[in-house]
């Protein structure tokens, strides 16, 4: 009998480990959408990741060069990175060369591992916070957290970590395409860059905007965040990439940064009146309808108060 349970036991354990090795790829059709001249990003639900989704919730995009393809935020799992290399071979048989990760958060970057899976010798751009957070132990954390939104479905992911350190006034120019790095001190993260393209006119944001879409602010900064949206809409950039949500003009910048700058102002307003935070949320709800329909609104906007408020409160002092 207990021959019998044990050899049971190993036999279910190994199925399992099986099957958990490499979770299906993808169930739903995603497509490549073209935003500017050799410029397309794939636009990910705007949803948590969840078994539905599979994980996948960002905006990949990729990027044609003269010497091959340059992919920014190739998504939460390595079934959303072959994702993304799927739809770049309908499009073009060239290598990807370069992957730009906007920041530390997984839902962007763990799809990493199928790019140099595929590409092994790939440069992967990041902010060298970025690198050192990982590295730390955030690339670990994220992939639990993934599979445990997820239920499994991004299982067989693996941490691959960008290799090639970028901040402010780096200028990284692939096959005759200049990408040039914005990171100007705390906003989503501390680790955050933007990238401008200045003769596509394309500006990808990270999640230092969502569009439509609600973003955690946990790890960030409303004034920092504000500050780093201004200076994109300064560029020349006629496209917008946000992390979340459609590809526009600057309206998917300025939606974003206008939603910060109210839920600041406001409870700097009545911080000064001398209310708590949560006193304060239901006074500053209407000055916030614009946004209401926004996915994750009501599930955020109260962290989103509680967060202004501490860095209302911080720089009193």
């Amino acid at each position: 009998m207990r021959i019998f349970l044990w050899a049971f036991l190993s036999l279910s354990f190994f199925s399992q480990a099986t099957l958990a090795d490499k979770a299906p790829q993808l169930k739903a059709s995603y497509q490549a959408k073209q935003v500017a001249d050799g410029v397309y990003v794939i636009h990910g639900p705007k949803g948590v990741p969840s078994p539905e989704n599979q994980g996948f919730m960002n905006n990949p995009a990729f990027v044609m060069t003269a010497d091959g393809v340059v992919v920014i935020d190739p998504g939460s799992s390595v079934q959303v990175g072959e994702m993304v290399l799927a739809q770049i071979r309908k499009i073009t048989d060239k290598p990807v060369v370069a992957v730009f990760d906007t920041h530390v958060h997984g839902d962007h970057w763990l799809g990493n591992q199928a790019i140099a899976e595929a590409f092994p010798k790939v440069r992967i751009y990041a902010h060298p916070k970025m690198i050192e957070r990982v590295e730390k132990g955030a690339g670990a954390q994220w992939l639990e957290v993934m599979m445990d939104m997820t239920k499994g479905a991004t299982a067989g992911t693996k941490v691959v970590s960008a290799n090639s350190p970028v901040d402010e006034g780096s200028v990284i120019t692939v096959g005759g395409v200049a990408f040039h790095v914005l990171h100007d001190g705390k906003s989503h993260t501390d680790n955050d860059i933007m990238l401008h393209l200045p003769p596509k006119g394309v500006i990808f944001l990270g999640d230092n905007a969502g569009y439509g879409r609600m973003l955690r602010l946990n790890d960030g900064s409303f004034q920092g965040n504000i500050r780093n949206l201004n200076r994109a809409l300064a560029t020349d950039a006629r496209v917008f990439v946000p992390g979340h949500g459609p590809t526009a003009g600057p309206e998917a910048a300025t939606e974003y940064r206008d939603y910060l700058q109210t839920v600041y102002d406001g409870v700097k307003e009545f911080f000064e009146d001398d209310l708590s935070d949560f006193e304060i949320k239901p006074k500053l709800l209407p000055r916030l309808a614009r946004w209401k329909d926004w996915t994750d609104f009501d599930s955020l906007v109260g962290s989103h108060v509680s967060l202004a408020y501490l860095e209302v409160e911080a720089a009193e002092f």
